[in-house]
């Protein structure tokens, strides 16, 4: 090798920042790059005139690359675990003569030590992420007491905490809010929380038994104490309720007649049917739920002082869903989840979309989301909602402070364009204010990116 080309060669070694060992046809180290005390613990000192099999043995090559191009007879590449902990991806090239011997072999080892620290990091990392997710979906169980019930607002959470703390008591309990809260559901959990589990749950919606009938279907009746009853007579809801739980949801719609005779029945726990003589003892736990202001009825003579009194050991006040916004997306995701199995769909909502379910006020509150999300789920003809498949009412909230005429024409003196031209600009206004783009905005009003563009051109309205 001349001089000038054995100089280029050790600047080659030298510069490198992989290693490279240079063999002959035996595998006797001929040249090394310096970095090679860093990788393999040698200096090059210590490797030049040494044969890669005696330093596979001494497993500082391990394994040795050289030695499998040179059986082998072809390149070949591996992966070395080297004295010093390292890594390294190893690259043999063999170099034959004009009668297909090898004269040399010239090794590349790459340092992956760094590459591997950062897999395992990677690994770790993800290893973590796992444990959060675990973590996340504990936390969820928990969120999830009972069917359709999610909770994350700090109202909800101290709601919860106070029905949990009932549930184990045989405490009279009567929950308050508006129609949809879910009252009827915590009705059902404090009662298969309670003691009382083993025992029936007795619901009776008070709003919906025709008061002519409500005496015989509460107390019950003996046999021929009225015309059209039955031979053997009948136990009445109160008398069912034995030993379990009785669920009175629609207090307020109670008729003054029988509110006295709930009150007795509360007093001394015993219930008599119509006709008969003997009362019987009944032993229930009493929950009652209204959406009614019992108090304002009380004032009003609608409701007995003394049954309210009676009737009002624990109250508990559900919040509405715009009182816990935080529930709202949730929900959603709950009840989309819910249908989308029950219905072998995989529908999804527009982030557009979300953003007014969970902006809307929700008068019918967890009721009415839940239908909302099931009709949408059945009735969606692509697989993502957009803004523009809400029913109308949501789609047009922000527009519920515009005047209008005694007969809920519009505005005096406009013409039905006029009006449709003030919708029209209040949805693109509403469209500029959320959107980045008139893309974005086609997206959210459901119509097409040019119509979108020659609207704003029309009502001058700058994006």
């Amino acid at each position: 090798m001349e001089p000038t080309a054995d100089l280029e060669l050790d600047s080659i070694l030298r510069v490198s920042k992989d290693n490279i060992v240079i063999t002959d046809g035996q595998g006797r180290v001929l040249k090394a790059s310096p970095n090679c005390k860093s990788i393999y613990g040698k200096d090059v000192s210590e490797l030049i005139g040494k044969s890669v099999f005696d330093l596979e043995r001494e497993q500082v090559f391990s394994p040795s690359v050289t030695t499998r191009v040179l059986k082998e007879k072809r390149d070949i590449q591996l992966m070395q675990k080297t004295p010093t902990g390292r890594t390294v991806m190893a690259t043999g090239y063999p170099i034959f003569n004009q009668e297909r011997e090898i004269i040399r072999v010239i090794s590349f080892s790459h340092d992956l030590t760094e590459l591997e620290s950062i897999k395992e990091d990677y690994e770790n990392l993800r290893a973590r992420m796992k444990l959060y997710e675990t973590e996340i979906e504990e936390l969820r169980d928990k969120e999830i007491k009972i069917e359709n019930f999610v909770i994350r607002s700090k109202p909800m959470i101290r709601v919860w905490k106070l029905v949990k703390n009932v549930a184990k008591s045989d405490a009279t309990v009567v929950l308050l809010g508006e129609s949809g809260v879910g009252k009827t559901m915590i009705a059902h959990f404090i009662h298969h929380e309670s003691e009382r589990r083993g025992g029936p749950l007795i619901e009776v919606n008070c709003g919906a038994i025709p008061e002519s009938l409500f005496e015989s279907e509460m107390f019950g009746y003996e046999s021929g104490s009225f015309t059209g009853a039955n031979k053997q007579g009948k136990p009445g809801l109160i008398e069912l309720a034995d030993q379990g739980t009785l669920f009175l949801d629609e207090l307020g719609e109670l008729p003054l007649s029988v509110q006295a005779k709930l009150l007795k029945v509360l007093q001394e726990k015993q219930v008599a049917r119509i006709g008969g003589v003997r009362p019987r003892t009944i032993n229930f736990r009493l929950v009652v739920s209204t959406n009614r202001d019992l108090e304002e009825m009380v004032k009003k003579g609608l409701f007995r002082k003394d049954l309210y009194y009676r009737l009002m050991v624990v109250p508990i006040a559900v919040p509405s869903l715009k009182e816990r916004k935080e529930d709202i997306l949730l929900l959603i995701q709950y009840f989309l989840k819910h249908y989308n199995e029950k219905y072998h769909k995989n529908i999804c909502f527009d982030s557009m979309t979300v953003d007014e379910l969970v902006e809307y006020d929700w008068p019918g509150n967890v009721r009415e989301l839940e239908n909302l999300v099931e009709r949408l789920v059945i009735t969606a003809e692509n697989r993502c909602i957009l803004p523009s498949q809400l029913p109308f009412d949501i789609q047009f909230r922000h527009l519920k402070d515009m005047k209008f005429d005694d007969e809920g024409w519009g505005i005096p003196g406009q013409t039905m364009k006029d009006q449709v031209g003030e919708v029209e600009r209040k949805w693109l206004r509403q469209a500029a204010k959320n959107c980045k783009s008139t893309y974005e905005m086609a997206k959210y009003l459901g119509i097409s990116q040019t119509s979108v563009v020659r609207k704003l051109k029309k009502w001058k309205i700058e994006l």
